[in-house]
């Protein structure tokens, strides 16, 4: 048995972040802001989350011991999201190389793989601290790009930065919305769900 037979989702995460990485489409995902922030940005994420079935037993140990209840993966994936969503980070990430590095080594190092490992060890209450913080996010960055009069990314045009806004908006009530369905008529286990599986929690 091959290691990507074993490890499909590691593996094809692998793939996408090499599509990610070829000039044409990197250069097209970063002509919009909408196109950079919530497509390629998320991407990365998502190849990072994907990664974590292929690390090691003992690393993964030694992470979870770290990593008490998710907590410190949480503040992490936190920070680091929130830093991409500023449109001075977004703008760096277009014109400075040294940004758009840290861009692909961050999304999936430092929020994607990050919250694969926390999110199982979260209990209810931070999760839905966790989802709380990321709705408001949403609303709040989403209101400022939005309502702005101003172009806040100087590679970006205004009606770019709105139409951004009007997205991000709209992705924090879709949020909300599946969270209090979730609460309603679900449970929360995993991503799709909001009662962790482990009776001990």
């Amino acid at each position: 048995m091959t290691a990507c037979s074993s490890h499909r989702a590691p593996c094809i995460a692998v793939a996408v972040f090499g599509v990610l990485l070829l000039p044409p489409m990197r250069d097209w995902l970063e002509t919009s802001m909408l196109l950079q922030m919530l497509v390629q940005i998320p991407l990365l994420i998502a190849v990072g989350w994907h990664l974590h079935g292929a690390l090691p037993t003992r690393l993964t140990a030694a992470l979870d011991a770290w990593n008490r209840q998710g907590i410190a993966g949480l503040i992490l994936t936190t920070l680091a999201a929130a830093f991409w969503m500023l449109p001075r980070s977004l703008d760096a990430a277009v014109s400075d190389p040294a940004f758009e590095v840290a861009k692909f080594a961050s999304g999936p190092l430092l929020i994607g793989l990050p919250f694969a490992l926390s999110w199982p060890r979260m209990g209810f209450v931070v999760r839905g601290v966790f989802l709380s913080e990321l709705i408001a996010m949403f609303f709040r960055i989403g209101w400022l790009y939005k309502a702005s009069p101003v172009r806040l990314c100087s590679n970006y045009l205004l009606d770019d930065q709105q139409r951004s806004g009007q997205y991000m908006v709209m992705i924090g009530a879709g949020i909300l919305l599946w969270v209090a369905i979730k609460l309603m008529w679900g449970h929360f286990g995993s991503p799709s769900g909001f009662t962790s599986s482990d009776p001990s929690r």
